[in-house]
């Protein structure tokens, strides 16, 4: 389908969300705070998001090209399982905020730190620790990141009809134009607005399935004659107790420990905006992972061939039933999700250039007590989200084989290296430098191996081998390592400060 019907909203969406971003970037005003103030404004919106946009931007980033190719070609495949399996995601907002959400919030305002790994520096006392925490960061997050534009090409290229190199360079290159220009602010407005048209997109493709196929009645009728198995959860061994086990842990309990998520913990305004983004956020992502899976499944009385006939890839069955509609109506419905993948990589974009230039470059700097001017730091800033966008976008371009194994494969490295570092970081007392090492070194080799060479145990993912070492490691560690000073723990625990000021007479909405 080469339509210009089809391409015409995209390509406005596209341009909206860079005129958006480049008006917000204009707005930005960090005052007189110098190369501090555009930092914190750049990679974390100056603390000021309030709860819609926390909440949007929050699901925007967590929701991927794989939550509504892959993740729904999966349920294609398999049926009701898959929903069954997959809507342990819509616990991710409350487990992420409710947990973290306020203590890195308070930690983050008493230290002014401006990413997570300033916080894991400065809970660690470990610039070794930091560093490891940073090269892990952005190796994972580029993997991510060759998934979403991979995801997006092949969309363009099964609806469009364009060649997938004219499709990843249409929406690639201005993905990561806007995140540059825009920073943080930027990202959150925009992914606001990209959850709301992934929630568009979602009820216009299932109006147009339910148009092709007849109506709910008859699809289901053709679903149980053709495939009767796809509306038994655990039918044919398709989805085996295993299976539930791991996925609940993998894109459900350790979500919690995605930096690009948690570092949402520290950018809202207020606790009324944190609670606001709980609630509000749970309901969006509930809606937008049953409701992309059931589409998957409802597609199987729609598309009857087997998987042969449609080039013997799970990922070609969104695209392929958005391409079987009216150029209109395909048009609108490939926005959510493009909205989807170009949200996700401009938040590892920043979180990614965070890392190398908050965290190793500044840092480098203010150790040796040299000092940086806002245009070095806003060059060295947006030249690094723009030089790691491109050498994703190229990576691309010889684009790698099942979507949703890429983006799963990081998620499980990011989750195997920071869920204890967070976890015991933030609510255990003794957790230590030496702790935190052992575990995200650990827990990052042993995820890494067991992904290589297969190891499975008991059917699990290695996911659970990554964060079972990596416990046993910081465990292990901490016995063996030095206490934290008692000066540092009282910027963590209640126990260990001797006065709060913080908690005095909180204002209506502070964080406290």
């Amino acid at each position: 389908m080469s339509d210009a019907l089809v391409l015409l909203p995209v390509l406005l969406f596209m341009a909206a969300m860079l005129l958006v971003s480049a008006l917000l970037r204009r707005a930005a005003k960090p005052g007189n705070s110098g190369s501090s103030g555009f930092v914190s404004e750049y990679f974390i919106g100056s603390r000021s998001l309030g709860g819609f946009v926390l909440a949007m931007t929050t699901v925007a980033t967590y929701s991927s090209v794989s939550s509504f190719v892959g993740g729904p070609g999966q349920a294609w495949e398999i049926g009701l399982g898959w929903i069954y399996m997959s809507v342990v995601q819509v616990t991710m907002l409350i487990l992420l905020l409710g947990i973290l959400g306020k203590k890195l919030a308070l930690a983050a305002r008493r230290i002014n730190a401006v990413t997570i790994i300033d916080i894991i520096r400065h809970r660690y006392q470990s610039d070794l620790l930091a560093t490891l925490s940073a090269i892990i960061i952005v190796v994972f997050m580029c993997a991510t990141m060759v998934a979403q534009f991979v995801g997006g090409a092949k969309l363009f290229e099964a609806v469009t009809g364009l060649p997938y190199l004219a499709g990843l360079a249409i929406f690639g290159l201005a993905v990561v134009v806007y995140t540059t220009v825009g920073g943080f602010r930027g990202v959150a407005v925009t992914d606001a607005v990209c959850a709301v048209f992934m929630l568009v997109g979602i009820v216009v493709l299932l109006a147009g399935l339910l148009h092709s196929g007849g109506g709910f009645a008859a699809i289901m009728d053709r679903i149980s004659t053709r495939s009767p198995q796809l509306l038994d959860p655990l039918s044919a061994g398709n989805m085996p107790v295993s299976l539930y086990v791991s996925q609940w842990v993998l894109v459900g309990l350790c979500v919690i420990a995605l930096p690009q998520s948690a570092v949402r913990c520290l950018s809202y305004e207020n606790t009324q905006a944190l609670h606001r983004a709980m609630i509000m956020g749970t309901v969006v992502i509930g809606a937008m992972n049953i409701g992309m899976n059931l589409i998957g499944v409802l597609a199987a009385g729609v598309l009857t061939g087997d998987l042969a006939q449609y080039g013997n890839s799970i990922d070609n069955i969104i695209p392929r039933l958005i391409a079987s509609m009216s150029p209109a109506v395909a048009g609108f419905c490939i926005i959510g999700p493009i909205a989807a993948t170009i949200s996700t990589i401009s938040s590892l974009l920043l979180a990614a250039s965070s890392s190398i230039v908050k965290d190793i470059y500044l840092h480098a700097k203010a150790r040796r007590n040299e000092p940086v001017s806002t245009r070095r730091v806003t060059w060295f800033s947006q030249g690094f989200t723009l030089a790691i966008g491109l050498a994703s976008f190229l990576v691309s371009i010889d684009p790698p084989s099942v979507i949703w194994k890429i983006n799963m494969f990081a998620f499980g490295g990011l989750e195997s290296a920071f869920l204890w570092i967070f976890l015991l970081g933030m609510f255990w007392r003794r957790a230590n430098r030496c702790g935190g090492i052992a575990a995200i070194v650990g827990g990052t080799l042993s995820y890494c191996l067991a992904m290589a060479f297969g190891l499975r145990p008991l059917d699990l993912h290695p996911i659970v081998v990554g964060i079972v070492f990596s416990l046993v490691c910081f465990l292990a560690g901490t016995r063996l390592g030095r206490p934290v000073d008692k000066k540092v723990l009282a910027c963590y625990f209640a126990s260990a400060r001797e006065d709060r000021p913080l908690a005095q007479s909180p204002a209506k909405g502070r964080v406290s």
